[in-house]
């Protein structure tokens, strides 16, 4: 990256540093906090892609924003031979941590912003991302992008779960620099994410669909329809 570029960037950060990690240290410290995906419960659209074969559990997988780590924990019981989950909070990693030894499973657990990794290029057959995309701010949609991109290997699969446009704070790109904040985190149309991604060239989408709703003490899965389930391969 160029250097003039990277300070642009961090200047930007800067201005909407409103939920640093300190912030979602708090916001994870509180376990009986009553936040849906604070459960065991694995993503119902993860679920069905391994079980559907639209996953192939082989190599090695990536989930960025792991917070307490319920879909790493799948990842790693379904075959991957090395599932590496990263998140920016302290709290959320221990978390994670904990899960992984309950659950008898091995995970590389690393605390950081997904854009200090130092990642092997084409290192990844997966890379999964729950509720991370929309705290991303605008400026750095495209640099997650060429992270993501550049992590898998050729033909491997980015999953991803984000705010429908009711599920997100209904602030434009815009609005989030005019108010120096997300909102709790943006909303996507389909047509955005479609532009996002297959506008890229570096993906096509395979699947975008709502989520579906779920009864995780009946079915132990997660599922909100106020989210996207989105399933892409890399060109």
């Amino acid at each position: 990256m160029h250097p003039h570029l990277h300070q642009d960037l961090a200047a930007l950060d800067a201005l909407l540093a409103d939920r640093h990690s300190a912030w979602w240290d708090g916001f994870y410290a509180d376990r009986a906090r009553p936040v849906p995906f604070f459960g065991s419960a694995p993503d119902e659209c993860l679920h069905e892609w391994l079980t559907e074969s639209l996953i192939t559990p082989n190599g090695a997988a990536l989930d960025l924003g792991c917070g307490n780590g319920r879909n790493a924990v799948l990842l790693a019981r379904s075959g991957f031979a090395e599932v590496t989950a990263v998140d920016y909070s302290q709290a959320a990693i221990a978390w994670a941590a904990q899960r992984a030894s309950e659950a008898g499973v091995s995970l590389r657990l690393q605390q950081a912003s997904v854009f200090d990794l130092e990642l092997a290029p084409g290192g990844y057959d997966l890379v999964y991302d729950s509720g991370l995309f929309h705290h991303l701010p605008p400026h750095r949609r495209d640099s997650y992008l060429q992270l993501v991109a550049t992590t898998l290997k050729p033909g491997g699969r980015f999953g991803m779960v984000c705010f429908r446009p009711e599920g997100g704070s209904g602030l434009s790109d815009a609005e989030v620099y005019e108010r120096r904040s997300l909102g709790g985190g943006l909303g996507y149309s389909e047509p955005a994410l479609r532009e996002i991604w297959d506008g890229s060239a570096l993906f096509r989408i395979r699947q975008l669909r709502q989520m579906k709703p779920q009864r995780p003490a009946e079915t132990g899965l997660f599922g909100e329809n106020f989210l996207w389930a989105m399933l892409a391969q890399r060109q």
